[in-house]
């Protein structure tokens, strides 16, 4: 890996507000080191990679997914069903996930990923048939280089509780409590620049007991990490809390001690004002699924209502077994159609979906100082974007609306901390063909396909 890169020749998007239409950026040692006009020199470095007129951004944060689900894209049978149908008919093909299977759809999808112009990104697994799925996560990470928050996702209620899930795929609060101590001691890096962190994450609250939920808030600020789960998701949700709880989803969340600055939240689509604006107060941010909520068709979080509201927002692709995608660039431009389709001509830029992907996605993970931007000293972490000539052919007074609304979109070079991981529109790993042909066998298993 080269100590310094310099991309010449660029339209430069480094942050919401700054933006520099012809210029140059120079990266050394991991970090952001200079940018500038090109009619300033630029300085020397060990290597030069002319964009030649492309656009650059910061590298895109996905803030919500379960990557393991791509072992079962398009599964036929639960298509066109809710929510809860949808995951009751997978539980059963999931109960069988093992390490190897963990590592290969991690890999699978932290490799699409990157092709979608991201840089960073948690992953929230829940399903843990076999004790260290999320070892093998954070393998996969390390192998790609891949900046990576592995979040130790957890179920407790199977369905004699009054659950969703199968026996098979819940465990014990012991177990849950135990490893997650273990996880955050081997692999929690707080330091600055980290490749890895570490967060907790119960899958929901129809599927942990209370005791998790507040266990969790405890150890997370006993530790320093982060907190998420799925949240006001479903009309259904609101029935289960009602009857189980006594209250709202939201309210339970709060009654649980996770109202505050160190919890985000997936989805959030169906919160009361009132509510939204009692966790924008104390800090809270959410993750919009674009894709995914239109997919399954349960309604979607209206963006622009909770940022109005002063509640921070990133974008999540969620699982590829109901968006079946890994693509943050079109999750962006779903957010920008969803955004004016729900609000109107007026509403919703491109550089507002271009902020949720990058600042708002960052600010979920509780990254913003590092990442999601490129000002001086942030993390080098960025894209060159790469639209075909017929996609852009006439597309000249606005790069940055452009990239979204000019269709589709790659990335042409993504590099992570200074390296980089796709070059020219393809991947730099040299074992994406054996992961794939490894992949589609497990694949096959997990499905009973052979």
């Amino acid at each position: 890996m080269s100590s310094s890169l310099l991309v010449t020749n660029a339209a430069l998007y480094l942050d919401r507000g700054l933006e520099i239409s012809d210029g140059w950026i120079h990266l050394e040692h991991g970090r952001v080191k200079a940018y500038g006009p090109m009619n300033l020199a630029p300085p020397e470095a060990d290597r030069i990679l002319s964009a030649e007129g492309r656009l650059v951004t910061p590298g895109m944060v996905n803030s919500h997914h379960h990557m393991y689900q791509n072992l079962t894209r398009s599964y036929a049978p639960v298509v066109n069903g809710t929510l809860f149908e949808w995951l009751k008919g997978l539980y059963p093909l999931w109960a069988t996930l093992d390490e190897d299977a963990v590592y290969l759809s991690s890999y699978v999808a932290m490799t699409e990923l990157l092709l979608g112009g991201c840089t960073t990104s948690m992953d929230h697994h829940y399903v843990h048939p076999r004790a260290r799925l999320i070892d093998a996560q954070i393998r996969a990470a390390r192998d790609i280089g891949f900046r990576f928050l592995a979040t130790r996702g957890s179920m407790t209620r199977s369905v004699k509780d009054g659950g969703l899930p199968p026996d098979s795929v819940v465990q014990s609060e012991d177990v849950i409590l135990e490893d997650s101590e273990r996880l955050i001691s081997l692999y929690h890096d707080p330091s600055p620049g980290a490749l890895t962190r570490v967060a907790l994450a119960p899958c929901s609250l129809f599927s942990v007991s209370e005791t998790i939920m507040k266990e969790s808030a405890l150890m997370a600020e006993r530790h320093e990490v982060r907190l998420h789960t799925h949240l006001a998701e479903d009309p259904d949700e609101d029935v289960y809390c009602k009857e189980v709880y006594g209250c709202t989803p939201t309210e339970y969340f709060e009654r649980s001690g996770w109202a505050s600055a160190r919890s985000w939240v997936a989805h959030y689509i169906y919160p009361s004002g009132d509510e939204i604006d009692r966790l924008a107060r104390k800090g809270v941010c959410a993750a919009q699924c674009p894709c995914s909520n239109m997919m399954i068709g349960g309604g979607a979080a209206n963006a622009l209502d909770l940022r109005r509201r002063g509640m921070k927002v990133g974008l999540g692709c969620d699982g590829s077994a109901s968006t079946d995608h890994a693509s943050l660039w079109l999750e962006a431009r779903m957010a920008l159609l969803l955004g004016r389709f729900q609000n109107g001509p007026h509403s919703m830029t491109a550089r507002d979906a271009l902020d949720m992907a990058t600042r708002g996605g960052a600010a979920c993970l509780g990254w913003e100082d590092e990442i999601g931007h490129l000002r001086i000293g942030a993390c080098a972490d960025l894209v060159i974007w790469q639209l075909p000539p017929l996609s852009r052919a006439g597309a000249l007074s606005d790069p940055v609306e452009a990239l979204l609304r000019c269709a589709p979109a790659t990335a042409w070079y993504t590099i992570v901390a200074g390296r980089i991981l796709v070059s020219e529109g393809q991947p730099c790993q040299s074992d994406l063909d054996r992961v794939l042909g490894e992949h589609e066998r497990a694949a096959r298993r997990m499905q009973k396909l052979s």
